[in-house]
């Protein structure tokens, strides 16, 4: 994978003047940035995460997943923290696509959980990667950082290109009637590290 560097630019916000950096991937022409805000010091845990494209959750407000809460609240948090980052990737629907999602949505209609609609695709039930992460990271100077995640693979990434993770922090946002089960899923079949209270459903 060969990622280059392209531009930085402001980004005003709700939440205050975010830094956009944009990436490239020159072996497949998807684009990638990072959001930093404050001045960021490497020698400090820099509050973080990484986030994956979610068109439906992110941009069009779905509440079938937790994806845009998760995102909206990350960047609040990071900026009622003065500082921290987000790796924003380009991967929707966890690495199949955004027609494919949908194709996946459709048998989720029918009764299928979020894995077996992926793996009735024929798809992994997992299909990220994050081996892009590494220039990004060095390009904004992080070394070591407060992962907002649920999700343990993340964290692993991170160590993997040699990133400290000094503490996980949990992204329990979002839960209604609609991802409920999706929710639970998650957890069960994906491993993500959700306490019980995240799948009691406040809007029923």
């Amino acid at each position: 994978m060969s990622i280059k560097y392209i531009a930085t630019s402001k980004l005003p916000t709700p939440w205050g003047v975010f830094a956009m950096h944009g990436f490239e991937d020159t072996e497949t022409g998807k684009e990638h940035v990072a959001l930093t805000y404050g001045e960021l010091n490497a020698t400090e845990p820099m509050l973080g995460r990484i986030h994956s494209e979610c068109l439906t959750g992110d941009a069009l407000f779905s509440l079938r997943c937790d994806c845009g809460f998760q995102l909206q609240t990350a960047m609040q948090n990071i900026a009622e923290n003065g500082q921290g980052f987000i790796l924003y990737l380009r991967q929707e629907g966890r690495g199949i696509g955004l027609l494919n999602k949908i194709r996946a949505y459709e048998l989720q209609d029918q009764g299928a959980n979020t894995v077996e609609a992926n793996e009735r695709l024929g798809f992994e039930a997992d299909m990220r990667k994050y081996d892009m992460i590494e220039p990004m990271l060095k390009q904004i100077g992080v070394t070591n950082v407060k992962l907002m995640t649920n999700n343990p693979r993340k964290v692993k990434a991170m160590q993997s290109v040699g990133i400290k993770v000094a503490e996980r922090v949990p992204l329990q946002v979002g839960k209604n009637r609609y991802n409920e089960d999706y929710l639970k899923t998650k957890s069960t079949e994906l491993g993500h590290l959700m306490t019980e209270h995240h799948f009691v459903d406040d809007d029923k």
